[in-house]
């Protein structure tokens, strides 16, 4: 089977069956365009947490996760020091990983550093939106010319834990694409909230 029916009778992606707490977060999140930089944060660090795990292991601690890096206010994150790693090491309600933990606080950091040159994470991110050719990649692909684009942009400006697929993964679920699959309910109305969505600009 290549979709999923969902409890109304729609079809939607086949990964939206895969656990409970995948329809919620397919049918209201994923895909749809998101400017906000503490979520443009957010989401690239919980996609390194996921690395060698599962999507459902991050979502299900998601909040955990927000009530451990402070909301995902990367001000503050940047300001984490050896105290803060001993106390997110000893957290059981995220991934203790000292090394993915490490990461985070250094993309805090970097995303600083990126408010500073370009207004805003939006903008920069959204500066990597791809085009027409790109926008119709199936499903089955992991990366894309954009997210090796972008994941290399943001190894050079110092991040961490972010490779291609990775990125790719981020593009998707932030809405730099719409990659619902062509039968499902949801595409139409992500395609609608893309087209109604402003692209944020560098301010700076």
């Amino acid at each position: 089977m290549t979709h999923f029916i969902g409890p109304d009778g729609h079809k939607r992606c086949r990964w939206s069956g895969g656990a409970p707490e995948f329809l919620d977060y397919h049918d209201r999140e994923w895909g749809f365009p998101v400017a906000d930089d503490r979520r443009l944060f957010e989401k690239p660090c919980l996609e390194s947490f996921q690395s060698g795990l599962s999507w459902r292991t991050i979502l299900n601690k998601r909040e955990g996760f927000r009530a451990a890096f402070d909301g995902f206010d990367f001000h503050k994150v940047a300001r984490y020091d050896a105290r803060d790693i001993e106390r997110l090491l000893g957290d059981p309600n995220i991934v203790r990983h000292r090394g993915k933990i490490a990461a985070v606080i250094n993309n805090a950091a970097c995303a600083v550093d990126m408010l500073r040159a370009e207004g805003s994470l939006a903008a920069f991110f959204w500066g990597f939106e791809p085009g027409p050719d790109e926008q119709a990649v199936p499903q089955t692909q992991s990366t894309s010319q954009s997210s090796i684009a972008l994941a290399k942009e943001l190894k050079k400006r110092g991040w961490k834990f972010l490779g291609p697929t990775t990125v790719f993964a981020f593009m998707q679920a932030m809405g730099l694409i719409n990659d619902h699959s062509e039968e499902c309910v949801t595409r139409a109305e992500v395609d609608a909230a893309r087209r109604k969505f402003q692209r944020p600009t560098n301010i700076v």
